[in-house]
């Protein structure tokens, strides 16, 4: 079996990012409003919008704080109810329960994706809908936004996972009212932490501008017809959950690698898939006819196996060099709902419970070269193979 792959690091920072980052370690320029223009934050802030085809975009601390921005910018009422898929991560949850709302759990099927007849019946009942997709798993956003749409309910994308993601041509994040995207290590665009919204909506962004930290009037310094700004001077708290300078030096240069990285990070992901899909212990939900994923990573169902099986296959292929976790049954995983005890008793939704009991997740760099892909499908499928046929014992 060849060599296992570094399946833990990111890509290297490009090297433009370095050289900027001295430049400001020697002008000591990091907060990004001290600069009268031209500040590092703001100039990322105008290039993702533009690369995304979006009007605005507000970089934040992290994509749970563009979440949280998005909610109160929105002016939902207090314990507002918002529609989430029950996969996602403990941070989209958390993001509503800091905004005063209330989430409200919707089953997700084996594809990953939101289960739609649970979705429609839910959604007459709430004031927002979040969607998480996952993994960079896309629901049906047709049917999503019509629904939300025809009742006049805001949708925001949680796209953490999705950034090069398209859905009919059009990229993830612009879907909907408000798009969420990260910056954390193991996204397609890696400052360690930090995060970007986008709208189209001057009077929204507005409102995320001051409640992001835009004292004073420091939101002059941002691109958005400045009567939107006037009209909510103080009187919006401010959360204080601006970008560094920093950040958006390390982040400029990796948006020219976004379209190689997407289309590596596909290659690797369909072609591990295709072998792993010639297992009868293993299947990989297929993306939809109207979807141009962006893979960030690796998930796979086990197929007609016990808990006991699924453990051991963990184990084995850990031992063979692979780590894999399973959602529903890796300790406290922030991705298991369950999991989720700030909210209370947990609700049945039997068809996601089953499915996070089965769904496995393994990192899968899109620096991965095809040979390395192959040394991954390899312990993979050997461990599977593994515990469901074990070997035969000779007879005497």
């Amino acid at each position: 079996m060849a060599d296992l792959p570094n399946m833990h690091d990111a890509e290297p920072i490009p090297e433009a990012a370095r050289h900027e980052i001295d430049r400001l370690l020697q002008s000591g320029d990091l907060f990004r409003y001290t600069a009268a223009e031209g500040a590092p934050v703001s100039v990322l802030e105008e290039e993702f919008a533009a690369m995304m085809g979006a009007k605005y975009a507000l970089a934040v601390s992290s994509c749970s704080a563009a979440l949280f921005l998005s909610l109160k910018a929105l002016g939902l009422p207090r314990d507002a109810r918002v529609l989430i898929p029950a996969f996602t991560f403990a941070a989209v949850p958390s993001s509503i329960v800091h905004a005063d709302c209330v989430p409200v759990l919707c089953e997700v099927d084996g594809s990953y994706r939101i289960d739609m007849a649970d979705f429609e019946a839910k959604i007459d009942d709430v004031e927002a809908v979040m969607i998480s997709h996952m993994r960079g798993h896309t629901s049906d956003m047709d049917a999503i936004l019509t629904l939300a749409n025809d009742r006049g309910i805001p949708v925001i994308e949680d796209a953490a996972h999705s950034l090069g993601t398209r859905w009919n041509g059009q990229r993830i994040g612009t879907l909907g009212h408000v798009g969420c995207f990260s910056f954390q290590s193991y996204k397609m665009l890696n400052a360690g932490e930090g995060g970007i919204l986008l709208t189209d909506d001057a009077d929204l962004i507005a409102r995320a501008v001051i409640l992001s930290g835009a004292y004073e009037h420091n939101w002059k310094k941002h691109p958005v017809l400045h009567d939107a700004f006037a009209k909510w001077q103080n009187k919006l708290p401010l959360y204080n959950l601006r970008l560094s300078n920093l950040s958006a030096a390390v982040i400029r240069p990796q948006l020219a690698e976004l379209d190689r990285r997407v289309r590596d990070g596909r290659r690797n992901h369909d072609h591990v898939a295709a072998r792993l899909d010639q297992s009868s212990w293993i299947t990989v939900p297929p993306s939809l006819p109207q979807e141009d994923r962006a893979p960030d990573s690796l998930q796979f169902t086990l197929c007609d196996m016990t808990d006991a099986d699924v453990d051991a296959f963990v184990e084995t292929a850990k031992a063979m060099g692979v780590a894999i976790q399973v959602f529903g049954r890796s300790t406290d995983n922030a991705r298991a709902f369950w999991n989720w005890e700030f909210l209370g008793p947990a609700p049945a939704l039997p068809k996601t419970r089953m499915m996070l009991s089965r769904a496995c997740d393994c990192r899968l760099p899109a620096r991965l070269t095809v040979a390395e892909c192959d040394a991954v499908a390899d312990v993979i499928l050997s461990a599977v193979d593994h515990v469901m046929r074990p070997p035969v014992q000779a007879t005497a």
